[in-house]
């Protein structure tokens, strides 16, 4: 994808696994109505024709809001539903492979330390994922804690977005951004949240007053 990505200070996940068994259709409409402008859909627990059919319908319903959607993992689905773009971690398939498979969709890589960062730079990468940030309940990735300090060496390090996750709510994403993050990626305080709709407002409201803030300065 040319240029550089311009991400939302949000990065929404709908995981199903994370919706407290209420539907997955209806947590997007009120993560989407709450004002989320890019969406993943991660669907690890499930079979393949289920995560297709979901992913269509998330499809179909990011359209309509303007939202740009990207698939965890699954490059053959993220083509077949035309998604945005996909995301891809360490062990997934090889970024080289899925450019020449989609050259012009968004690619985003998990990164965990400053060489995966780098590499991913060089691999031509539209954005880099960077945690976990803190302790995390919601994906065993194997790494420690990467907190506020190593974010800030990444963001010296590459010029690519940066989505931070990992542990993180609507309490401390203020910190993230300010550490460097370009978006952060919140995944059960939504999802579990009474009202999606106005736990993401209430997100993207902070980040449109830190946005105001910094340029007034």
């Amino acid at each position: 994808m040319a240029g550089r990505f311009q991400i939302p200070p949000l990065y929404a996940i709908l995981d199903p696994e994370q919706t407290r068994g209420r539907a997955p259709q209806d947590i997007l409409r009120e993560l989407l109505e709450g004002g989320t402008r890019i969406l993943q859909l991660r669907a690890k627990a499930v079979s393949s024709r289920e995560i297709y059919e979901l992913a269509c319908t998330s499809r179909e319903m990011t359209q309509k809001f303007e939202c740009c959607f990207i698939v965890n993992d699954r490059v053959d689905i993220a083509l077949m539903c035309n998604a945005d773009g996909v995301h891809l971690g360490q062990e997934d398939l090889p970024l080289n492979a899925a450019r020449k498979l989609m050259p012009e969709k968004i690619i985003g890589i998990s990164t965990h330390d400053l060489d995966q960062a780098r590499n991913a730079e060089r691999g031509g990468a539209d954005y880099i994922g960077f945690g976990p940030m803190f302790g995390t309940n919601t994906k065993d990735t194997g790494y420690s804690a990467r907190g506020g300090d190593m974010l800030k060496q990444i963001r010296a390090a590459v010029k690519l977005p940066i989505v931070a996750i990992g542990g993180i709510t609507e309490q401390n994403v203020t910190q993230v951004w300010q550490a460097g993050a370009d978006s952060a990626a919140i995944i059960s305080d939504i999802l579990k949240a009474d009202s999606p709709r106005e736990k993401v407002g209430r997100v993207v409201t902070a980040a449109a007053r830190m946005s105001d803030s910094l340029r007034s300065r």
